[in-house]
């Protein structure tokens, strides 16, 4: 019987997860389809309904519903318990729905690709504290990453996730401009990314330490600001692509037992927005 993947969100025509996941499954000889539905707040419970009436084998969910759909969930796991979001539901064998949250593994995924398993216990600056920061750092301490600092502009943000994770230090942007070379891994996480001008970067980086690992979660553009003003500075460049891929290929994972070809993808999406494809 064919399977049956979605993905909700409200807008939701903008999403390039049906092409990644519709690719993966031809590339695998998988009989399934996944489709874009537009689900609007107030539909969120009915929707839900359905897909369990109707026999979805899972679901990725997107803005705004990450928060709002753990209520209409059967379980959650660790780490979506911990941020209070979810990005993907699993339909189990038992009909129960389970919700995870693939955002932050699949960042951590896309940074060991280019840099590799050894950097654990490098010092790690996290830019921001919103959702996704949250999640990046709860998913690099379970992954083993001990050293990390937030910076955000309201120091008490950062301060509430670093009590969360029981370790690492909270500072501001101004504290972290003037202690760049202190830090060897740099995650922007903010709104910069898709910004220019004046508010194109969240601090300067005038003191950017030569050599060290650039990343940013925003995939378009490929090379945001911060990262042209990193790579500048000798920086290895992580972009936001690998992410977006990495976070597809786990919920792929909870779906089908096995992780598809992500080098593909990102090259293939690499194309599609202008870039080319450098595994640095």
């Amino acid at each position: 019987m064919k399977k049956w993947f979605a993905v909700i969100g409200d807008p939701i025509a903008q999403s390039k997860s049906p092409e990644m996941h519709n690719a993966w499954y031809e590339e695998a000889n998988v009989d399934a389809t996944y489709i874009p539905i537009h689900v609007k707040p107030e539909h969120l419970q009915q929707a839900v309904a359905s897909f369990k009436l109707l026999g979805t084998s899972g679901w990725n969910v997107t803005i705004p519903h990450k928060q709002a759909i753990i209520p209409f969930l059967d379980e959650l796991d660790e780490l979506a318990e911990k941020m209070g979001a979810v990005n993907t539901v699993v339909r189990t064998a038992e009909g129960k729905l389970k919700g995870y949250n693939t955002d932050g593994p699949g960042f951590v995924k896309s940074l060991e690709h280019v840099i590799g398993t050894t950097k654990r216990e490098a010092p790690v600056l996290l830019i921001g504290a919103g959702g996704a920061a949250r999640g990046i750092a709860f998913a690099l301490q379970l992954t083993g990453y001990t050293n990390i600092t937030i910076a955000n502009r309201t120091v008490e943000k950062a301060q509430q996730i670093i009590d969360e994770l029981h370790a690492g230090q909270a500072v501001s942007m101004q504290e972290a401009e003037q202690s760049l070379a202190n830090y060897e891994i740099f995650i922007q996480t903010t709104p910069a990314g898709m910004t220019t001008g004046d508010f194109a970067l969240p601090f300067s980086l005038e003191k950017f330490p030569a050599g060290a690992i650039a990343a940013d979660i925003v995939y378009n553009p490929l090379m945001t600001p911060f990262l042209q003003a990193a790579e500048q500075k000798g920086a290895t460049i992580v972009n936001g692509l690998g992410m977006f891929v990495h976070q597809g290929a786990i919920a792929y994972q909870h779906w089908l037992g096995h992780y598809p070809n992500t080098n593909a993808m990102i090259a293939r999406l690499t194309a599609q927005l202008g870039g080319n494809y450098v595994n640095r």
